[in-house]
């Protein structure tokens, strides 16, 4: 986590710097920032799609709430029962107990693993907010002259630049690098 906070920071430096050196040879370039977390959290569209997410993550908590205490039950019934089971009916309910587990694993990679169902529902009820707030933001930044748009909030390190300071063409030239225009 660390690693990753000073790479940012590396790489916040290295822009910056080409920006003041680019500033010396080519006058002031214009750069402003936004906080990305307060236009979020002040977009009524956005609180909405917060509040729908909140409510699917709420149900499938209550679900995984409700198999883990099934699990409990069956866990409570067995550990008072166990000295008097026989080995088969101790199998029995052992092997119960695992699918039991087993279940909310699968149930809560579902809903909240990796490419579970609550980041899915995140891209889908929140990919038109940040499409709005993105172009809204180039709309500012063209109208008003920006070289370039930083957030603040850090989710986002560089949220727009303008195309007359991409050097890539070039870089990739300079190393040799066919490109096709």
């Amino acid at each position: 986590m660390q690693k990753k906070w000073l790479d940012e920071i590396w790489i916040v430096g290295v822009l910056l710097s080409l920006i003041a050196f680019q500033n010396r040879l080519l006058g002031q370039a214009k750069i402003g920032y936004v906080d990305s977390k307060t236009i979020m959290d002040r977009l009524p569209e956005a609180q909405d799609a917060q509040k729908q997410l909140d409510g699917y993550v709420a149900q499938w908590q209550g679900e995984i709430t409700k198999m883990q205490n099934d699990w409990q039950k069956k866990f409570e019934e067995y550990d008072k029962k166990k000295l008097i089971m026989s080995d088969q009916t101790k199998a029995e309910f052992e092997r119960d107990l695992m699918q039991l587990e087993k279940r909310v694993t699968e149930y809560r990679n579902q809903k909240f693993g990796p490419n579970g169902e609550m980041f899915q529902k995140q891209r889908e009820l929140l990919k038109p907010v940040h499409d709005r707030i993105f172009k809204a933001i180039q709309d500012v930044a063209q109208e008003d002259g920006y070289d370039y748009v930083f957030d603040k909030s850090g989710d986002i390190l560089l949220l727009y630049t303008n195309d007359k300071y991409d050097l890539t063409a070039k870089v990739l030239e300079k190393l040799h690098v066919v490109t096709s225009k």
